[in-house]
């Protein structure tokens, strides 16, 4: 008897770059999962669209409605767990989350965050690599944990910053390897290979020494 594709519900604010990266690597065969639906707290988000016109449920929970953060997030855990959702996919979601919803999710939500962690953790981190001379960027798929961009780092996608780079032209790298590393991640959770024990990432069955890292070129694994 054949298991169930893990259910996956991803949380967007904007053009759902990533989960579309996502749709890619399902509809190629590359990323056995159910992605259930997509959930933004923006009603223009543009992801929205890319969610139905891949035949995916999307919806709309607008975080000004609520009178808290935890309200909002009350009312977000009871969306995310009537689709049966065995992981969430935070792609772009522009809201710091709850302690107590990070924590009913614990080793079952994932973010991708651009920069290699745990360098320039929050925003601006094209803007603040250059600023800072830095030869290398990228990009980190984590574990959600409550402190913000510090969850453990399961796999990094690295670029070099060129002489001349704007923060546009970096951040464009950046994302090429965003849409490469996040469907292998959730691949790995959906086939079951990838959990988080304690503060350790557990892939097959045995302890990551350190994240994964991919340099712009580098093929995929398996």
């Amino acid at each position: 008897m054949t298991a169930a594709p893990a259910r996956v519900v991803v949380l967007i604010s904007g053009g759902g770059s990533n989960l579309q990266a996502l749709i890619d690597a399902r509809d190629a065969g590359t990323l056995p999962a159910d992605l259930c639906a997509v959930i933004s707290n923006r009603a223009d988000a543009r992801g929205l669209a890319r969610a139905r016109e891949a035949g995916i449920a999307a919806e709309v929970l607008d975080h000004q409605a609520y009178p808290s953060r935890e309200a909002y997030d009350t009312a977000l855990r009871q969306r995310i767990e009537a689709h049966g959702a065995g992981l969430v996919v935070l792609a772009g979601f522009m809201r710091i989350l709850s302690d107590g919803l990070v924590e009913h999710f614990r080793g079952r939500m994932l973010n991708i965050h651009p920069s290699l962690l745990p360098a320039h953790r929050g925003l601006h981190t094209h803007r603040r690599v250059l600023e800072a001379g830095e030869s290398q960027h990228g990009c980190s798929v984590h574990f959600v944990t409550p402190a913000l961009d510090a969850g453990p780092v399961i796999a990094q996608g690295a670029v070099a910053v060129r002489p001349g780079d704007t923060a546009d032209a970096l951040a464009a790298r950046v994302q090429v390897q965003e849409h490469r590393i996040y469907p292998l991640v959730v691949r790995w959770f959906a086939e079951g290979r990838l959990e988080l024990a304690g503060e350790r990432v557990i892939l097959d069955g045995r302890p990551m020494a350190a994240p994964l890292r991919l340099h712009a070129g580098e093929p995929l694994p398996a």
